[in-house]
């Protein structure tokens, strides 16, 4: 690896060489469009339109970097310390899930079901507060909480709502055995739990595994509804009557989880399919 990279059009050549036995080209692409927006601050057109401008050493020493380090498996969102969720800069690390596509789908559904809305909404299992953040910025006039477990991903997520001028209070909570002196009452309660069973872990890519916390996604095969119970106990604490729930799920396990929430009395539950016609998401109004 001791070519150096020169020029934008260097960038290509490179990266396709060295990762091709790795990755598919349509993701060595998406690699080289971050890396070009991340380290020399180019647009995709900028780098169509001049492909000829010179690196400077140090662009060039970072570039090869990242390179070497998305050999290893590491994610892209790791190596830069950030990625983008609903056209928001989220930092990122070993402390914190990657926030995914579908994740994005429930912000979206939740925005655009709760236009106008100006009440309170507790996002539980926060991670990096992408969620949160996101609901802050995008339905001016709530108030917006969010807890975790881990005191690193609060550190972050409090990053990242400064970052994102977002008002948004984040404090540590256990899901599984939580104070109740922390919480106030809300009107929206939302969650994106771990729900991947430990069974699913072989079906799973190594850069996942290797790299991202396990405490965050994983849930044991006897009792893969352990924190959607729990989430649902919590609601009844502090949901006002006729609050709304929303939450990620696990494909599998739609119809389990409406089941749950029948059983406690929820109405209007419903199961809505992401993008790719996956059970994804799940909600439900807190009877009166």
């Amino acid at each position: 690896m001791g070519f150096k990279i020169q020029t934008i059009r260097d960038i290509k050549d490179w990266f396709t060489g060295e990762l091709k036995d790795l990755y598919p080209e349509t993701e060595i692409n998406a690699f080289i469009n971050i890396i070009l927006k991340s380290v020399l601050g180019s647009s995709k057109l900028d780098t169509l339109a001049f492909p000829e401008t010179r690196l400077t050493t140090r662009q060039s020493h970072e570039i090869i970097s990242i390179c070497r380090q998305l050999r290893t498996g590491k994610p892209i969102q790791y190596i830069l310390g950030e990625t983008n969720f609903y056209n928001l800069t989220i930092k990122v690390n070993s402390h914190t899930l990657i926030p995914r596509p579908e994740t994005e789908e429930l912000v979206d559904h939740i925005i655009k079901e709760n236009k106008g809305f100006r009440g309170t909404i507790v996002d539980a299992g926060t991670g990096t507060g992408c969620i949160a953040i996101s609901l802050a910025v995008n339905l001016p006039g709530v108030l917006v909480s969010g807890f975790d477990i881990s005191e690193e991903a609060i550190t972050t997520a409090k990053e990242n709502a400064r970052i994102n001028n977002a008002a948004v209070s984040f404090f540590k909570a256990d899901i599984l055995n939580p104070d109740l002196n922390l919480f106030s009452k809300a009107d929206i309660l939302v969650s994106n739990p771990p729900y991947v069973t430990e069974s699913e872990k072989r079906l799973m890519n190594g850069n996942v595994l290797d790299f991202e916390p396990h405490t965050a996604l994983f849930v044991p095969d006897n009792d893969p509804l352990v924190f959607y119970r729990a989430l649902i106990n919590l609601s009844e604490l502090i949901l006002v009557p006729g609050g709304r729930i929303y939450f990620e799920i696990n494909e599998t396990m739609g119809s389990l989880i409406l089941k749950l929430l029948d059983s406690n009395g929820y109405v209007r539950t419903e199961i809505i399919r992401d993008i790719n016609g996956k059970d994804r998401i799940i909600k439900g109004i807190r009877h009166d």
